[in-house]
């Protein structure tokens, strides 16, 4: 592409995304496509021929575009902002044509001068300390004589100074570092003999439940243990919490050496007591604080938001996005330190080859973990020199009051409750009367798959809510009430499933419920039935009577299944009353097994007795004990009075004398 192509399309390009950010709104604002959609829209390999830029930007409206989440929608409320703006966007388009790589002084003197100078600027106008800034000025005039043209002001450095980082991560994870470096400095000086393994294994940082991930990840890749606090009910980290922890690990022998605090945390915009903490690390020597202010750091260009920043002076290092709330576009995380060279010694590597002969220049390589750097300052003086600070100050305070709108339509309905107190652009919200959370999750679920609106959840109080942000830079009252308008719609629908589903389940169990009512009914009635009958017909429990009725065959088995059985006891004899008889086997029922123990216990050599039951496809044998005559006789005398039938004839039972009396 030659520069009249470039001329050309490079129009073409301002076009299109002026009309895509005109009619944005008119798009869904989140795709439909599943993990792995675009390998079937374009070639695994590269062309091999030259394309031309026609046909390239047909392919972004057809193939890229769908797959699209637009984060500059007007309906688009989840996270927090994307910066962006038209001088940034331009800002970017110079960076890009320039495209130095300033990692050192030498490397391009405006890339890194710029970059002190705006952060510097940025920094005054949301009210940090002097500390933290390179370039501080003193009067050595008073301020009758400032007045006059002949007045003079001095410029010297400081030892503070400002540096912009790719992410707010970062800016956490080198302060980490730095605080790291500090510590094993000092201790190894009290201790020279113990090797920096051991000593780093003592430290020890600290943070809030409600602090970003990526506290928790920075001390993963420092080597160092953090222990996560609990904030209070505000969800804000106290003074006396983080006293109390870091004594107890003195006392057990660990090093307190840096606490991360938040203004405006992620989960629901809450703000650390800094000051209380701020007065706490000044009992420790070696521990560093940090503020991280990612989000609610830009509010602080307008002075009624300062005061949640009070305590910032206890600070060593702040940090904030502008590519969140300042209308820049990503990458540009602002961070300042007290001190830049307690920062840069603790990431100086310094070869040949990046040396250069102009002492005292700031070369930034040596103050994060990258060394190639972009030229990121030109879109923050853009924005800065195109709004102005009033006219970053009306954005920020048009977000916070379309807001409190928004705050204001949940409060009005009492089926919803507000669970953050709304300082900012974030309003944490969530239907009442919803223990399981099943409710809210389904709303966020049905809102976020029609694509009308865009939000994602988060824990407050270890309740799940639904975050609604203001996002985009030209919202209006319009916007937020459309988005409330979907909210109660979907609510509605939400609701009036669960509740039929709820009825559906009640109406299963009562079905379940009433089966189960009359399956007892009908087993007890059987039951019922079946001892009425064993009462009136003794020959369902008695075999010797079913046995001893000829003609019934009701209760009684074919004689020809028991024909082999025979008692081993017995004598053949012509006599038919001496002749000892095997009992046939019978039918009962199961639940009538326990009646017969001892039935036939009485019964001259009957120790065992066949009987089979009604409910099982086999035959048990009844076993009984031997007894002494004596015991025999008395039984059968018990037995005698105790049958609800008649009484047995002797005849038929003969004891175990009588048989051997008879052989």
């Amino acid at each position: 592409m030659d520069t009249e192509q470039f001329r050309k399309h490079g129009k073409e390009m301002v076009d299109y995304i002026c009309e895509y950010l005109e009619t944005i709104k008119n798009r869904r604002v989140t795709p439909t496509v599943n993990p792995g959609w675009l390998k079937n829209k374009i070639p695994l390999e590269a062309p091999t021929q030259p394309e031309p830029f026609d046909a390239i930007m047909k392919d972004v409206e057809n193939i890229i575009m769908p797959g699209v989440t637009h984060w500059q929608h007007p309906r688009f409320h989840a996270y927090f902002p994307s910066g962006n703006s038209f001088p940034s966007i331009l800002a970017d388009m110079l960076s890009d044509s320039i495209a130095c790589i300033g990692f050192s002084w030498a490397a391009s003197p405006s890339c890194t001068e710029l970059e002190t100078i705006v952060l510097d600027w940025l920094g005054k106008a949301i009210g940090l300390p002097e500390e933290f800034l390179t370039f501080s000025e003193e009067t050595s005039r008073n301020i009758d004589a400032v007045k006059n043209d002949d007045s003079e002001t001095e410029i010297h450095n400081g030892k503070g100074g400002g540096v912009l980082q790719s992410s707010a991560s970062e800016c956490i994870f080198v302060c980490m570092l730095a605080a790291r470096a500090q510590a094993i400095k000092r201790l190894r000086k009290l201790h020279p003999f113990i090797e920096e393994g051991v000593l780093l294994s003592k430290l020890m940082a600290y943070c809030s439940k409600e602090s970003h991930s990526c506290v928790e990840k920075g001390a993963m890749m420092a080597f160092v243990k953090l222990r996560i606090l609990e904030p209070d009910e505000n969800n804000s980290l106290r003074g006396a919490t983080l006293r109390q922890v870091m004594e107890q690990d003195e006392a057990m022998g660990l090093i307190p050496f840096f606490v991360s605090t938040t203004l405006g945390t992620t989960s629901c915009c809450s703000f650390d007591n800094i000051p209380e903490i701020g007065l706490v690390c000044q009992q420790f020597e070696t521990v560093w604080l940090h503020v991280d202010a990612a989000y609610a750091g830009s509010a602080f260009i307008c002075p009624e938001f300062r005061f949640l920043m009070n305590g910032v002076q206890y600070a060593d290092s702040f940090n904030l996005n502008t590519n969140k709330w300042l209308l820049t576009n990503f990458d540009c995380s602002c961070l300042w330190v007290k001190d830049r060279f307690k920062l840069t010694c603790a990431l100086v590597v310094d070869p040949l080859y990046l040396q250069h002969g102009y002492a005292g220049a700031v070369d930034y390589r040596h103050w994060g973990i990258p060394l190639s750097r972009r030229f990121r300052s030109l879109k923050l003086w853009f924005v800065l020199r195109t709004y102005g600070i009033s006219g970053l100050q009306k954005y920020i305070r048009h977000h916070c009051q379309l807001a409190k709108r928004f705050e204001r339509l949940v409060r009005s309905d009492n089926k919803y409750e507000v669970l953050n107190d709304v300082k900012m652009g974030l309003v944490c919200f969530r239907l009442k009367d919803d223990p399981t959370n099943k409710l809210n999750k389904k709303l966020l679920e049905t809102i976020n798959e029609s694509g009308k609106l865009h939000m994602v959840p988060s824990l407050v109080h270890d309740k799940y809510v639904i975050r609604f942000c203001v996002v985009a830079e030209h919202a209006t009252e319009d916007d937020i009430d459309y988005a409330w308008k979907i909210i109660k719609e979907t609510a509605v629908t939400v609701i009036y499933n669960e509740q039929e589903l709820k009825e559906k389940r009640e109406e299963q169990v009562d079905e379940v419920f009433e089966l189960s009512e009359r399956k007892k009914k009908d087993d007890l009635a059987y039951r019922r039935s079946f001892f009425v009958r064993m009462v009136s017909d003794p020959k369902i429990y008695n075999p010797i009577i079913a046995r001893s009725s000829p003609g019934s065959r009701r209760h009684t088995h074919l004689s020809s299944m028991d024909d082999d059985i025979h008692d081993p006891l017995s004598t053949s004899t012509s006599d038919s009353e001496d002749t000892m008889t095997q009992p046939a086997s019978s039918w009962i029922s199961w639940p009538l097994a326990f009646l017969f123990q001892g039935v036939f216990d009485d019964k001259e050599g009957s120790n065992d007795v066949p009987v089979r039951f009604r409910h099982l496809a086999t035959k048990m044998h009844f076993k009984s004990k031997s007894k002494s005559p004596e015991h025999l006789a008395t039984e059968e005398s018990k037995s005698r009075r105790n049958s609800p039938v008649f009484p047995r004839k002797s005849s038929n039972v003969k004891t175990e004398n009588e048989s051997n009396k008879q052989k």
